[in-house]
């Protein structure tokens, strides 16, 4: 029988971490601060929820004072009460009617959806002492279903028809849970930062493809499109042949450059193009899959389920990069994973959490809905202060098992004094 733990408080806290020597940089944020507008959810135990959004400096504060707002929904409730029939809860807090005008659905209220959303879910774990991805792998498909809102995907994805594609993928389910013990692979985005010297990149290409990385990512999007091929080729001729390289452009590139540098990217076979062009132009994209034969992986910035479903019902998406602190927490990722999945569409997460929450929702991918166990981002630059960090161990993520979706964050203050002596 699962303990009854009652949500007595919510608050959010806004933490910000400056980044040093180049790390984070891309075209767009040449020093960026990585933040988290944390919520708390208090209990009448010892038990706390820790739910986060990612941000990227002084919008923090914004999303902070939207999640005081929404923690009235699920303050005085029960976790596991609330998240018996959570998908209810999830639409009144998204369609909110006096924040429901500043989105709907994105922006700084549905950042701060995530935050309060993922705060519930980590309380839910924590309540039945299991990590989240032996929560979600243990929770039958009516269970699941009942933490999502299906509004406006009725068209594409009813209720029913979720849970039955999570029945089908039963017949395979226990084959899936070797990923438990093998680990889940990594790939390495920090060996091609942005503002990182030619040098820098090769000792660093070096270096992950020793910890056991066969995956690697490199910043593009310059001005100035011969470094981003000098420096991709550079990449390839580090890496060899074998290595899977993915690029970057962070949305520098309108529809006619990105053709045009895409085209002669071709040459090292990238893995994908992320984000090639603006986040919000379907069209382009579209036309873009159709001009260049380079998959584009994209998810980083599209901000809700709705955007997520007409990316992938065009056909131009190859690779979901949906993440639990961009789109409305764990509830709506785990809605945009059922419709992927339908799809044929994989999903390799964006990690805005560091990996700390994706390690456990791709489990739950691979094993209860079948998808394939391709491939997780990995950053480790905000390692540091979590309490229990993402374990990378010869390029794969090591199978997480404390309670709860790994969020619980140190003192940021005695780490920063820590770290300074």
């Amino acid at each position: 029988m699962n303990k009854s733990i009652q949500i007595k408080t919510g608050r959010s806290q806004d933490v910000q971490f400056p980044l040093k020597n180049g790390a984070g940089s891309d075209a767009v944020h040449s020093t960026p601060i990585y933040a988290y507008a944390v919520c708390k959810l208090q209990t009448d135990c010892s038990l706390e929820g820790i739910g986060l959004a990612f941000t990227l400096g002084a919008g923090n504060r914004l999303v902070c004072g939207a999640i005081d707002y929404l923690v009235r929904y699920v303050e005085g409730r029960e976790i596991n009460e609330l998240m018996a029939d959570f998908g209810t809860t999830y639409k009144k807090m998204a369609d909110d009617p006096n924040l429901r005008w500043l989105g709907p659905h994105k922006g700084v209220t549905h950042l701060a959806l995530a935050s309060v959303v993922n705060a519930c879910y980590d309380l839910w774990a924590k309540s039945r002492c299991q990590p989240l991805w032996k929560l979600l792998l243990d929770l039958s498909p009516e269970e699941l279903t009942n933490t999502l809102d299906f509004s406006y995907y009725e068209d594409v994805l009813s209720k029913q028809e979720a849970m039955s594609l999570m029945i089908e993928q039963e017949a395979g389910k226990q084959n899936r849970m070797g990923i438990l013990k093998d680990g889940y692979p990594g790939y390495d985005t920090s060996i091609g930062w942005f503002n990182y010297s030619e040098e820098k990149l090769v000792r660093n290409i070096k270096k992950s493809i020793d910890q056991g990385f066969t995956a690697i990512k490199l910043k593009v999007g310059s001005n100035e499109v011969e470094r981003d091929i000098q420096r991709a080729e550079l990449v390839r001729k580090t890496a060899g042949p074998k290595a899977s390289i993915m690029l970057d452009a962070n949305q520098q590139w309108n529809l006619p450059k990105a053709i045009a540098t895409c085209r002669k990217l071709m040459s090292i076979d990238p893995y994908w193009i992320e984000e090639p062009t603006h986040p919000d132009d379907i069209q382009a994209h579209i036309t873009l899959s159709k001009e260049v034969p380079i998959p584009i992986a994209l998810g980083e910035h599209v901000p809700n389920k709705i955007m997520f479903k007409n990316f992938i019902q065009s056909g131009c998406m190859a690779f979901n990069q949906v993440d639990a602190v961009r789109v409305g927490g764990v509830s709506e990722f785990l809605l945009i994973s059922l419709l992927s999945k339908k799809y044929n569409i994989p999903v390799l997460p964006h990690v805005g959490d560091m990996g700390q929450i994706h390690q456990h929702l791709v489990l739950f991918n691979h094993i209860s809905l079948g998808h394939p166990a391709l491939l997780l981002e990995h950053i480790p630059h905000l390692k540091t202060y979590f309490k229990f960090p993402a374990q990378v161990v010869g390029g794969k993520y090591k199978t997480p098992q404390e309670p709860g979706m790994s969020t619980d964050l140190k003192d940021p203050e005695k780490v920063k004094k820590a770290l300074s002596c």
